[in-house]
Parts: structure tokens; C-alpha cells; sequence
């Protein structure tokens, strides 16, 4: 049982949302938005649980948890900056797909690994580097299932941070940037109303003026020599 987002039981499979990410149909079109341009269905709200959804469906899922899978080689994917913060993707190999990491979400699998392979997944058998233990989220949601003790989808965060949140409430790294720009704009307003309530006796002089702004000094002109002078003509 989940008591919480971040913590699991031993005996969990993940957070609830992982099986219906990982099982839903992607690239589909969008049965509310079929019609419209780029209307296939590549993100998936955390929150909802549901089915795979269109970027005009975002206005529905407003202040949710959603991440956008995307393809490669006929496969779905995941950014790593974007589920790495709910889940822990440690022994899945990671790839870099247009200057971005990714992981996959489901096996991949290859019967015969290359020649010279030492290291292949141990749920579908793909080639992988020797670091690495399986190919994708699914694979990896296998090996749990054989009920290896070491593996887990809980993340392990600092003290008092909610991964599914991002964070704690007190954390200034996680307060969106216009919060803090109004913020430092108010301590601004009320540092001036200090200063402005202390200086409301004085008088001001002509010392406390700030100076003009001096001329322009061309000095190219002042090196310029001055010709001979010429008498005008009778």
C-alpha cells in the first residue's frame, strides 16, 4: 500500500500511475480532437491515470503532473529530465536522441545481442553497456516482479522534498520565478517607503541637488591645431 507518493512498501510496483503510463496507446488520434492538426495522442497526466492525450487536451489538466512520450525507431520514449523526478531510473540505459536523454518504456527485445556483447537485459535480452541491468521502465518494472530486493522505483530526495511535487513548500528553488520577482518587488516598495518616511522632515537644499550633467568634451577638436589667420579682403 502507498502511504504517500514518495514513500513505497517493499512489496510495491511503482508509483500508481507507471502501468497504465507504460500500457496506454500513443501516437493515436485524439478522439475529441481527431480533425485538428498534430492532434496525436503523446502525453500522459500523472494525476488523471488515464488514457494518452493530445496537446489540446492540456486545458483539461491544468496544474497537473503531465510528461510528453515521444518516438524513436518505432518505440515510445521519455525524456530523463522529465520522469527522473518522480521515479528512480537507475539500472535503465539511458540514450541521447537529439541532444536530448531518454529512456524507453517498453522491451525491446533481441534474441541474438551482437558479437562481443557481455551484457544484455535481463528481461528481453538486448544489448546493453555493462553499467546497465535493463533496456527500459518496463523492463525494469520485471525484474521487480521477480522480486528482487534491490530494485525500486522510490525516490530518494532531501529532507522534507515530495518528488511529486518538486519539492517542499519552503524550498526557493522550486517557487516559480514570478512568485519571487513579486517578492523582490515588494521588499523594494518597502524599502523605499522606509526611506521616504525618514527623509518626509528635511528640507532640501541646493547642496542635496545632483549636480547637471557637464558637457560634452569633443576632444578630438581641442588636439586640432588652429590654421593662420587670414585678414579679410578690402
Amino acid at each position: 500500500m502507498v502511504s504517500s507518493f514518495g514513500q513505497m512498501g517493499n512489496h510495491d510496483m511503482g508509483p500508481p500511475w507507471l502501468i497504465p503510463m507504460l500500457r496506454a496507446s500513443y501516437f493515436i488520434p485524439c478522439g475529441v480532437h481527431g480533425e485538428s492538426n498534430k492532434s496525436e495522442c503523446n502525453m500522459f497526466c500523472l494525476d488523471c491515470m488515464g488514457n494518452a492525450f493530445c496537446s489540446y487536451c492540456l486545458i483539461y489538466h491544468k496544474d497537473h503532473r503531465v510528461v510528453q512520450i515521444r518516438r524513436s525507431s518505432y518505440h515510445n520514449v521519455v525524456r530523463v529530465n522529465e520522469i527522473q523526478k518522480y521515479i528512480d531510473i537507475s539500472c535503465v540505459q539511458t540514450y541521447i536522441i537529439n541532444s536530448a536523454k531518454i529512456v524507453f518504456l517498453n522491451e525491446r527485445p533481441q534474441p541474438r545481442p551482437g558479437k562481443g556483447v557481455t551484457n544484455t537485459c535481463e528481461i528481453c535480452c538486448r544489448s546493453l553497456l555493462d553499467s546497465f541491468r535493463f533496456c527500459s521502465l518496463g523492463c525494469k518494472l520485471g525484474g521487480m516482479k521477480r522480486g528482487d530486493p534491490d530494485l525500486t522505483f522510490a525516490v530518494k530526495l532531501k529532507h522534507n522534498r515530495d518528488p511529486f511535487f518538486g519539492g517542499s513548500e519552503s524550498d526557493e528553488s522550486s517557487t516559480p520565478k514570478k512568485i519571487r520577482r513579486t517578492h523582490a518587488f515588494n521588499r523594494l516598495m518597502e524599502g523605499l517607503s522606509i526611506y521616504s518616511s525618514n527623509n518626509d522632515g528635511a528640507e532640501s537644499s541646493g547642496d542635496d541637488a545632483a549636480p547637471a550633467t557637464p558637457p560634452i568634451f569633443n576632444h578630438r577638436n581641442a588636439r586640432r591645431r588652429k590654421g593662420i589667420p587670414h585678414r579679410a579682403p578690402f
